[in-house]
């Protein structure tokens, strides 16, 4: 909660003056940076969440606690899914309370706006949340894990359409903007954005309900004793 807070009140403010918006999807008018930048924070807080989820797994894993918990008498699938959708639910009303702060700063999209970014921001905390899932997967040792997630984290978040519209990032070169097109954190960004005003970006939300299912079917299969990479670490 703290870090977006930290970017809205001083980030954006500092930026403000000094980028442009052009009349940018879905906004129909100009806009302040601070209204630009708020869907872009609320995915941040689900990929930091998401992150933090994992590192706790990697942690239980460390103590035994997650290898007890994946030989229950269930699917290894559901197992995952039921943890997946806890983390997200956690996060949820912390990303509803940063936007009821963020008015603060004139970010008022439509009141049925927050009812319609439910299910977007729902669908992003998944596909972030399977991400990390995958991610934690391969790692074998908290330590690694943290560097990992700053390695994924920072070019994942900064590499998008979070901070910057996606033709800002084309002025500042053509591969940046590839790369950001094709990031699935853009996309999540996106979808979000699009829902607060009340708009469906079907583009995105294709793209999100994609890399979820293949970042959660990889994560499945990673956490497989037999077939995953657990197959191969000695001890585990």
């Amino acid at each position: 909660m703290v870090r977006p807070l930290v970017w809205l009140a001083i980030f954006a403010a500092g930026f403000r003056s000094v980028l442009g918006l052009s009349i940018t999807p879905p906004y129909q008018t100009y806009v302040l940076y601070e209204v630009y930048v708020v869907p872009g924070l609320a995915a941040m807080m689900l990929l930091f969440h998401a992150m933090a989820s994992s590192l706790a797994i990697v942690y239980d894993r460390e103590m035994g606690s997650m290898r007890l918990l994946l030989t229950a008498p269930l699917p290894r699938w559901y197992l995952l899914a039921a943890r997946l959708l806890a983390s997200v639910i956690v996060v949820m009303p912390l990303v509803y309370l940063f936007l009821v702060i963020a008015r603060y700063w004139d970010v008022r999209p439509p009141a049925l706006g927050y009812v319609a970014a439910f299910p977007a921001l729902l669908l992003s905390g998944l596909m972030l949340g399977a991400f990390g899932l995958l991610v934690s997967s391969v790692s074998t040792q908290m330590e690694n894990f943290a560097g990992v997630m700053n390695f994924v984290i920072f070019p994942m978040f900064f590499a998008s359409t979070a901070l910057y519209p996606l033709w800002r990032l084309a002025e500042a070169g053509p591969v940046l903007a590839t790369i950001a097109a094709w990031n699935p954190f853009s996309s999540a960004v996106e979808l979000i954005r699009f829902a607060l005003y009340l708009r469906f970006d079907a583009a995105s939300a294709f793209v999100v309900f994609i890399c979820l299912l293949a970042f959660f079917l990889a994560a499945v299969v990673g956490y497989d004793p037999g077939r995953g990479l657990w197959s191969r670490r000695p001890g585990s």
